[in-house]
């Protein structure tokens, strides 16, 4: 029902509003500035280097797959913050809530999608156990976006917790067809797997269950445009949509627009943001059957093997380049291939000032870098190894490959 969700909106009559809004540090206030706080977050998310790299970052197929009309990261992203506004317009939620964390939930997706994100998992380093897109983003958004202020000075991305909260809960994978908002406004690094709790907003669960609809027929029509399906699985798509699409064709129009529908019409803050059990079903027998026709089709397999070996590789040489506290200092005297070179500066920005060569210092105006010096003096290896995952897990497809072609280039 319309504005339905109205009175359990986050705004300044929610009880945990102050709570809610509140920054890891606080962040300078611009004269004038005529933004709410969530709007604030919407467009530091929007000016980030993160956000940008989404358009050459894989969604499912790769992003040089040779058709320029197969998603991207960043589409999805806009996919998801077209959905989940609508909803939550509708229901009476806060849009502009929704819109931050839509915008954000995937900044700390690895190259190559989800492949890129199970090969970091599978080679360890650093101090995550494992490696998993929704932390990555949390820690991402906490500890390496960057932006400027009126200054000139580089400080960290300082998101409200709500949008913090929505980045690490919005695992779309699980299957639950009555979402609630979680009670508790708990330390957000004591998630120890996706999915192990929901949001503590009825904002970040929208976006959740917008994130499933936004990449469920997206998925389909770009394999359909690759050549994934034959006339047994268009079949099989056609049956499914006789039962809850109206005999629709199953793409992402009609997707989104039924279950958006459906979800509005059977969601209360009594049952939870639920669709009904049919389309639930149903919505589950499509997400399997993308699951064996598209997502574990043998014809992937070249490609998890190639982005295996570029992230590998790349993770090696930068490993056999560790110098202890002198590292920055070694590879700021050495004649580097650019991409080294391009680790030595980023690295550099995350370290103490104490370790870094003037000349190389200088050349960055590093003193105007007043974000956390995460590494500290690259004393500890772990941190060192923390380090190379993170600049991987930053790149885009297209500037982990050109790494690993010049590694080639010897």
């Amino acid at each position: 029902m319309k504005n339905s969700f109205v009175n359990y909106r986050t705004d300044e009559t929610n009880p945990r509003w102050n709570e809610l809004i509140a920054r890891c540090d606080s962040l300078y206030k611009s004269t004038g500035d005529i933004r709410s706080e969530f709007s604030r977050d919407y467009t530091r998310v929007l000016h980030s280097y993160a956000f940008r790299r989404l358009k050459h970052k894989t969604q499912v197929f790769f992003n040089g797959a040779g058709n320029d009309h197969v998603c991207t990261r960043m589409e999805h992203v806009l996919h998801v913050e077209s959905v989940a506004s609508t909803i939550a317009s509708y229901l009476g939620l806060n849009v502009e809530l929704v819109q931050a964390i839509a915008m954000a939930h995937d900044l700390g997706h690895a190259p190559f999608g989800h492949h890129g994100e199970a090969i970091l998992s599978e080679i360890g380093g650093g101090t995550q156990r494992t490696f998993w897109h929704e932390r990555n983003g949390l820690y991402f958004t906490d500890n390496i976006e960057l932006l400027q202020n009126h200054q000139g000075e580089w400080q960290n991305l300082n998101l409200t917790y709500a949008v913090r909260d929505g980045i690490i809960s919005h695992c779309g994978e699980v299957d639950k067809n009555d979402l609630k908002p979680r009670a508790e406004l708990i330390d957000l690094y004591t998630f120890e797997k996706p999915g192990q709790y929901e949001a503590s907003t009825w904002e970040g669960c929208v976006v959740k269950l917008a994130d499933k609809i936004a990449y469920i027929g997206r998925d389909i029509e770009d394999a359909d445009v690759l050549g994934y399906f034959g006339d047994a699985e268009r079949k099989i798509l056609q049956n499914l949509s006789i039962k809850c699409m109206k005999n629709e064709t199953i793409n992402t129009t009609t997707i989104i627009h039924n279950m958006i529908i459906n979800l509005c019409e059977n969601s209360s803050p009594e049952k939870g943001l639920c669709f009904s059990k049919e389309v639930h079903e149903n919505l589950k027998a499509i997400k399997e059957f993308n699951y064996q026709h598209i997502y574990n089709n043998k014809r992937l397999n070249a490609y998890k093997d190639y982005a295996k070996l570029v992230i590998v590789e790349i993770r090696e040489t930068l490993l056999d380049l560790y110098r202890g506290e002198e590292t920055i200092q070694y590879l700021a005297k050495r004649n580097n291939k650019r991409f080294i070179d391009y680790f030595k500066s980023w690295l550099a920005q995350y370290c103490e000032h104490s370790i870094i060569p003037k000349k190389l210092g200088d050349e960055l105006n590093i003193k105007m870098y007043k974000n956390k010096k995460i590494y500290n003096t690259l004393a500890d290896k772990h941190e060192y190894e923390q380090a190379i995952s993170d600049f991987i897990a930053g790149m885009t497809d297209v500037f982990a490959i050109e790494s690993f072609e010049e590694l080639l280039r010897c």
